[in-house]
């Protein structure tokens, strides 16, 4: 692995990186959600000038069934350029893809055919569970120190969740990060401020509550997560708890600001149990504390209850169900994905506290099954879900599925995958990519995109 120069993936800012090489291809984790047949990462390729453009090219299957593949990220990235802990003689090679149901960890290497990954390493349930006391391994990030997994359960599959470390070179697990949590308990995302030695953490719930989908009791009981956390990066240790209130549930995406000296950040929150909205919430540094104040806020639209899923009939309305953001690595576009009524938003957030509305496209959603210029089905099933947007700001990729047992709750007529391309404007705008609609394979359902070389949700740096 090692190598005498960084690898030319690494940047030291975000400057840097938006002036890199486009993509050429784009790996995407694909779940059966009959768990009959292996999940999988799938390669599309992403480069126009390509005869298989807008196609997947190779497929990577998993060497078992129901693992349930969902978030997923690289050994090692730009962080590695840091100077308070630097590796750069690492490569952005390997893909550390979780099983969010079995807790099997897949290493799949991405050399010397970065077309045509293959697995080079499994580790099973039962070694995380020894060594670092989690399951249910979520988020993944390459940082300073190693690979941070984020996960949902105990090694019992309760809480609390938490965060382990693991080797980027050997990808052992090293064990538990926290040295006190203090009273953090459910667990979900994980992403920190490096030049604030600052650790974000949100919240979701133990996978008891939502493995076999979403339970209204606990959702109207505000049982699920509304809380961020903030920790001492270095000492490993809980600083302060902000609750949002019991109104609001699962607060889940984080989306800090790429450039190092700003100390703030996006998170969503996916429903308000007061009127069905979603809402967006930037958190910032208030003198020697941190603080949130909510900057966006997406009503629900009205629906007749014979276009609802059960669920949503006694409410006669559609919720736009933000459940995935991203920020593009000039810190000036935040996108927002509506996967209940279709919607993909792009806001100006160069004032994090003011965001524009810049562009809005509008495709699949519970009520408008919204089509696509380059689909087959006129009336799309799912909608925005998991965003990831290339390096410089001008390519958005979306998919469609949000979670095995929960997508048949709000589409209970099924959910056919799909992937998009949008084409970003870079004053201001969007708009669908005719060539790009990947039709997705029925036997499995898409999830996150990661972008060859790096993407606006995998790398962090510690120069502006």
């Amino acid at each position: 692995m090692a190598t005498w120069k960084p690898d030319p993936s690494f940047y030291p800012s975000p400057r840097m990186a938006a002036k890199a090489a486009p993509e050429t291809v784009a790996y995407v984790a694909a779940f059966d959600p009959d768990r009959k047949k292996p999940d999988a990462i799938a390669v599309v390729d992403v480069d126009p000038g390509s005869r298989s453009y807008s196609k997947i090219i190779h497929t990577t299957p998993m060497p078992n069934t129901g693992d349930e593949l969902h978030h997923f990220g690289w050994n090692a990235c730009s962080s590695c350029l840091c100077p308070n802990a630097p590796h750069p003689h690492v490569e952005r090679r390997y893909l550390v893809v979780p099983g969010l149901r079995s807790s099997r960890i897949h290493i799949l290497d991405t050399k010397p055919d970065a077309r045509a990954p293959k697995i080079v390493k499994v580790i099973e349930p039962e070694e995380v569970a020894d060594k670092a006391g989690y399951t249910r391994p979520h988020t993944v990030h390459c940082g300073p120190e190693g690979i941070y997994v984020a996960a949902l359960g105990n090694r019992e599959g309760k809480g609390p969740g938490g965060i382990f470390l693991m080797d980027h070179e050997t990808f052992d697990v090293r064990g538990q990060w926290e040295m006190d949590r203090g009273p953090q308990h459910l667990a979900y995302d994980a992403w920190w401020h490096l030049g604030h030695d600052t650790l974000v953490t949100s919240e979701w719930g133990t996978p008891d509550t939502f493995e076999n989908g979403l339970i209204p009791e606990v959702l109207l009981g505000a049982q699920y997560g509304r809380r961020l956390h903030f920790w001492d990066l270095h000492k490993r240790k809980h600083l302060q708890t902000i609750d949002f209130g019991d109104k609001y549930q699962l607060v889940f995406e984080l989306r800090p600001a790429h450039d190092p000296t700003k100390a703030y950040g996006f998170v969503n929150c996916v429903i308000s149990l007061e009127n069905l909205s979603s809402s967006i919430w930037t958190w910032y540094r208030d003198g020697d504390k941190w603080a949130v104040k909510k900057v966006i806020e997406i009503p629900a639209e009205p629906a007749s209850e014979d276009q609802l899923p059960p669920v949503l009939k006694g409410f006669k309305a559609c919720p736009p169900l933000v459940t995935d953001i991203d920020l593009s690595m000039d810190d000036k576009f935040l996108y927002v994905a509506c996967w209940g009524t279709g919607d993909l938003q792009q806001y100006d957030v160069s004032d994090p506290f003011k965001p524009k509305l810049t562009g809005k496209v509008r495709i699949g959603g519970i009520v408008s099954k919204a089509t696509h210029p380059a689909a087959k089905n006129g009336a799309l099933s799912g909608g925005p879900q998991m965003v990831e947007i290339s390096r410089d700001g001008r390519r958005v990729y979306f998919t469609n599925s949000l979670y095995g047992a929960i997508d048949p709750q709000f589409y209970p007529d099924g959910l056919e995958g799909w992937m998009v391309k949008l084409d970003a404007d870079p004053k201001g705008g969007i708009a669908f990519d005719s060539r790009f609609f990947v039709d997705w394979p029925a036997s499995h359902r898409p999830h996150q995109v990661r972008l060859e070389g790096g993407d606006c949700s995998s790398d962090s740096y510690c120069y502006p």
